[in-house]
């Protein structure tokens, strides 16, 4: 996306400036906040196709910055902070962060985890909840309208159930989705502390569509987070 607008809530200015220099030579438009208030301020005014957000903010928690921008807005935001731990990434995730990078970060996979933000900032309203049309990565294909999953054409047979997470997956697709999420989606929110189930019918799935299961193409694991399915 040519020219997209960017909001960078990160108190560290060595950390704004390295990303100004990066972001401006790829031809993104960044707008910087130093706290979480004026970060939300910024959103709400230039509402832009994606936020960068650290966590460790010193006048407010990360979290309280996404919870203020997901009270009104779908913008993808990907989080960079330095807290590395599973339940501080569960926390963003599920408070309504799209991905979670931690720092420090390679320069070429942040550029693809935006680039994938902005993928789905170009989607239509609304595709992400109910998929329609046809989804595509690599050899695997989705026809939502007919109901079907095809592997280089050839069709393959999923239960209702695996057909749903998987719908599920290819609605969010390069996002990942946390264990709670996927579970309450699927089997309703008494099951969300159910994450052996979860894992078996993941497995099912992996040895349905994947060439190699023990080394997946399409459903991804974020360990201790949830799963993601590839959309390149």
């Amino acid at each position: 996306m040519s020219e997209a607008r960017i909001v960078l809530i990160e108190d560290e200015k060595s950390i704004r400036n390295f990303l100004r220099a990066t972001l401006e030579a790829q031809k993104y438009k960044l707008i910087e906040a130093s706290n979480g208030r004026e970060g939300i301020s910024l959103t709400a005014s230039h509402v832009p196709e994606l936020v960068i957000l650290d966590l460790g903010l010193p006048d407010m928690d990360g979290i309280e910055v996404i919870e203020a921008i997901r009270a009104w807005a779908s913008i993808p935001i990907l989080i960079l902070s330095a807290r590395d731990q599973e339940l501080d990434k569960v926390a963003a995730l599920d408070a309504g962060a799209d991905d979670y990078l931690t720092k420090p970060f390679g320069l070429e996979e942040l550029l693809a985890r935006i680039r994938v933000a902005l993928r789905h900032t170009s989607r239509a309203p609304g595709s992400e909840d109910s998929p329609s049309g046809t989804f595509t990565a690599g050899a695997l294909e989705i026809d939502f309208e007919r109901r079907t999953v095809t592997i280089s054409g050839e069709r393959i047979h999923l239960t209702p159930t695996e057909y749903k997470l998987l719908s599920i997956l290819a609605g969010y697709a390069g996002r990942v989705l946390t264990h709670s999420f996927l579970l309450k989606a699927v089997w309703g929110p008494g099951s969300v502390s159910e994450t052996q189930y979860l894992r078996v019918f993941m497995a099912n799935l992996r040895r349905k569509l994947e060439k190699d299961p023990t080394n997946p193409r399409y459903v991804l694991t974020e360990m201790g987070v949830g799963y993601r399915l590839s959309d390149e």
